[in-house]
């Protein structure tokens, strides 16, 4: 078994980090957190051209996926550039309605695959709200056996971060799938969403720490670098060891989900799941949300007072450290899950 990315899979990573940093991400979040959503769907649109909502979707329905390994790459990079949207939302209800199939697969999943739509979704047992459902094409909510497109994006809700808005989708909307199936394919989706969150905690976690390192190396006190201090470089040592940490659980959880899709039986599109999959997912949860909300607790500490500033664009990222970390499944949620499976 390789426990070593490719070189193909290392430049599509290069490329979206260079596709990005272009992209002058800090200006897209603010225009998203003020309600103006073209940057970023100009955006989208780009990053879908790179193949990244593809990574879910099926190659029946125009996807080249689903590939867990390059999903975990791609979200790395976004959550590294703090993309706003509703990512790992849209990767999950790509892996949901290819499990529930007929009209709303065929209708939806070519839409995603080519960065047409960007979807919201919410799923028992996550919790009730929506990340940007107002900027969404389409919420879809499963309740028991049933999938529903909702009719509308519903009340906003408090939230941390002010470029991930949570609503409460509006109740109704006509069944558009039912039966057996659309639990099974829930519970991927939800192993999907989990994962997917994983992936951008962790790169949110690793800008958080580079920026952090670049500014103890030019903050000075009595005439020295702040980062030259032996209780500095603990700190940053663990904020480190915390995310490679992490790492390995995240990808090894990509190992089990890529093994998951590949069994006899599975399917692309069979929206199974299994306990063994599932532990490695919510480990790969829990470590990956510990280490980017401990690399914003580094920063915040280490900028000293600046942290604070909305001039300054550490402040997304800090924002979003923490609503990472208890999206789509709890420290102790992910911790029971894992002694369960």
């Amino acid at each position: 078994m390789r426990f070593l990315l490719t070189d193909e899979q290392r430049e599509f990573g290069r490329s979206l980090d260079a596709l990005l940093t272009a992209a002058d991400t800090p200006a897209v979040l603010r225009a998203w957190a003020a309600g103006d959503h073209g940057p970023g769907r100009a955006l989208w649109g780009r990053l879908a051209d790179a193949g990244v909502f593809a990574l879910a979707v099926p190659e029946a329905y125009g996807g080249v996926g689903p590939l867990p390994v390059e999903a975990a790459v791609a979200c790395v990079e976004l959550g590294r550039h703090a993309v706003p949207g509703p990512v790992a939302e849209t990767l999950a209800a790509g892996v949901l309605l290819a499990g529930a199939g007929g009209p709303v697969a065929e209708e939806w999943l070519p839409a995603i695959a080519s960065g047409a739509a960007v979807v919201s979704l919410t799923l028992e047992g996550y919790g009730r709200h929506a990340p940007d459902a107002d900027a969404a094409d389409a919420v879809f909510t499963v309740t028991g056996d049933e999938l529903r497109l909702a009719p509308g994006p519903g009340e906003p809700s408090a939230s941390a971060d002010p470029a991930r808005r949570l609503f409460r989708p509006e109740p109704g909307g006509a069944p558009v799938a039912k039966g057996p199936a659309i639990r099974a394919a829930a519970r991927a989706a939800g192993d999907t969403a989990a994962f997917a969150t994983a992936a951008l905690a962790l790169g949110c976690g690793e800008e958080l720490l580079r920026a952090t390192v670049a500014y103890v190396k030019q903050r000075t006190q009595f005439g020295v670098p702040v980062g030259s201090f032996q209780a500095v470089k603990h700190r940053l040592a663990d904020t480190l060891l915390g995310l490679e940490f992490a790492r390995p659980l995240l990808y090894g959880a990509a190992v089990e989900l890529a093994s998951e899709v590949s069994r006899p039986g599975a399917g692309a599109g069979s929206g199974e799941g299994s306990p063994g999959a599932g532990a490695a997912v919510a480990a790969a949860k829990v470590t990956a949300g510990e280490a980017g909300y401990a690399a914003a607790r580094t920063a915040l500490q280490l900028h000293g007072a600046a942290g604070y500033t909305e001039e300054l664009d550490l402040a997304w990222w800090l924002r979003r450290a923490r609503p990472l970390r208890d999206a789509w499944g709890t420290p102790s949620v992910c911790r029971a899950r894992v002694l369960a499976g």
